[in-house]
């Protein structure tokens, strides 16, 4: 069911914002935070310990790991901030190598731990590709609305200075009531009535 509720800053227009269930559950989500750096840093450690978890209980269930890490995209692209917006989808594909260290070590020596990522990465390209995906369409979503926020705040803004009250001047002065024409222009340009001159 939706609801009807005024602007937040109580605009003249007297408009009403029609809102959702969805909108107010996104507001009640932690504001994103997250620099470039802290994005990369919490998808690259979660797909670790995932890769790592996994491995243990699961002897490295690729599908299950792909799902995690479709869910960690998602959630990096939600908690960056929006200046850096570009670092979810860079660090999503970072992560998913990480965690392959655990879900395909392949054989002993470098080169058996660089073969087994190369087949990991090969075999498993769908879930690179979905999660990167995901987090770059959850940026772009994030990016449009932020544009279209920033666009309403500005119409709001300028329909609050730029609306008088009926009668009122540009300088937020009115004439007295039965004062002769001369003081209601004097005072609309911001300069002291002249008293006539007496006869």
């Amino acid at each position: 069911m939706r609801e009807l509720r005024r602007p937040p800053g109580g605009g003249p227009t007297g408009r009403f914002v029609r809102r959702g269930r969805l909108a107010e559950a996104v507001e009640r989500l932690p504001r994103p935070r997250l620099t470039a750096l802290g994005v990369g840093v919490l998808v690259v450690v979660l797909m670790l310990l995932l890769g790592a978890l996994d491995a243990l209980l699961l002897e490295g269930h690729r599908p299950s790991y792909g799902v995690c890490f479709v869910m960690v995209s998602a959630a990096g692209a939600c908690w960056v901030r929006p200046a850096e917006l570009y670092a979810a989808p860079v660090a999503a594909p970072l992560a998913f190598t990480a965690g392959l260290l655990f879900v395909s070590p392949g054989s002993g020596g470098f080169a058996g731990v660089m073969m087994g990522l190369f087949t990991g990465l090969s075999t498993e390209a769908a879930w690179v590709y979905g999660g990167t995906l995901l987090a770059g369409l959850i940026v772009l979503v994030r990016r449009g609305l932020d544009a279209a926020r920033r666009r309403a705040e500005r119409v709001e803004s300028g329909a609050g200075f730029g609306a008088l009250p009926a009668g009122a001047t540009a300088l937020g002065a009115q004439a007295p009531a039965g004062a002769p024409a001369g003081v209601g222009r004097a005072v609309r340009r911001g300069r002291p009535a002249r008293r006539p001159q007496a006869g």
